[in-house]
């Protein structure tokens, strides 16, 4: 039997509310108590999927918001590249009055989670990447999965996400669509441009040339049978990153939140390390 722990989601979904930076309005949804834990979606990704994560995370502050242009947030004036999206992040954070975090990042939130580690290293505390890769450098997909992913139809058409779920997710067709995870992923689509504006960001991004400088703790968990993110993304990112740990799930590219007690697991287990690790230098310190 799983774990028990506690469910900082309580009644879902969260009480979600706009958050003015410069020039921009995100939406933004804070749930639980503890240490703070930020959540970076997959493209097109909306609060209200993260359901299956945040009630298996235990005892965590969660921060999670719509990237401009998807769910309740809108599209960008101007598209940003991924670095611009790190400083978009550090603007919320500052909002928000959190100091530092740790972050977990899912498909092209684990991009985005790599650029903030980098370019902000001070305010990231460790990093969960999940179902990732380093860009150019990495191994692509098949050609026909890049071509479903470069339209947004799969947050639009129920019927369009159960044809294309096993070749893109490697999901059973009722699995991605017939779950509270795809009725989240129908209910808020993102906007053409909004879809858009996050492929143009991560369009000819790579992280190879900085892998090797980030200094946050990190744990990279892939699916065994994820056709959108090869296996071989998962390898080169833990043999990259300094001390970094690597898991292997069983699952597809959506196996945070289809099969959410393995992969959580390992969430759990790698973040409360880091609590101790943080504890164990806090006290010597004081010494």
């Amino acid at each position: 039997m799983p774990e028990t722990v506690a469910d900082p989601a309580g009644t879902w979904p969260p009480h979600a509310r706009p958050q003015r930076l410069k020039g921009l309005r995100v939406r933004v949804a804070t749930v639980g108590s503890g240490p703070p834990l930020l959540l970076l979606n997959g493209i097109g990704g909306n609060i209200e999927m993260w359901e299956p994560v945040v009630r298996r995370l235990g005892d965590r502050t969660v921060i999670m918001l719509d990237m401009p242009g998807t769910g309740g947030s809108p599209p960008l004036v101007r598209p940003r590249r991924m670095r611009g999206y790190a400083a978009l992040v550090v603007e919320l954070l500052d909002e928000l009055g959190i100091a530092r975090t740790d972050v977990l990042g899912y498909s092209w939130g684990g991009a985005l989670a790599q650029e903030l580690a980098f370019r902000a290293p001070d305010r990231v505390g460790s990093v969960v990447l999940a179902a990732t890769t380093p860009g150019l450098g990495g191994q692509p997909p098949a050609p026909w999965v890049i071509a479903l992913m470069a339209t947004p139809a799969r947050y639009y058409s129920r019927t369009y996400l159960r044809v294309v779920a096993p070749l893109v997710f490697g999901s059973a067709p009722h699995q991605a669509a017939d779950s509270a995870a795809g009725d989240a992923r129908l209910k808020s689509p993102p906007t053409l441009r909004g879809y858009g504006q996050q492929l143009f960001a991560i369009s000819g991004w790579s992280s190879r040339r900085y892998l090797k400088k980030l200094r946050a703790p990190v744990l990279v968990l892939a699916g065994a049978h994820d056709p959108l993110v090869p296996h071989r993304n998962a390898v080169i990112l833990a043999r990259e990153v300094q001390d970094a740990q690597l898991q292997v799930v069983d699952g597809g590219h959506l196996f945070l939140v289809e099969q959410p007690d393995e992969g959580c697991g390992h969430v759990r287990a790698f973040l409360a390390d880091q609590d101790e690790r943080r504890r164990q230098r806090g006290t010597r310190s004081g010494e």
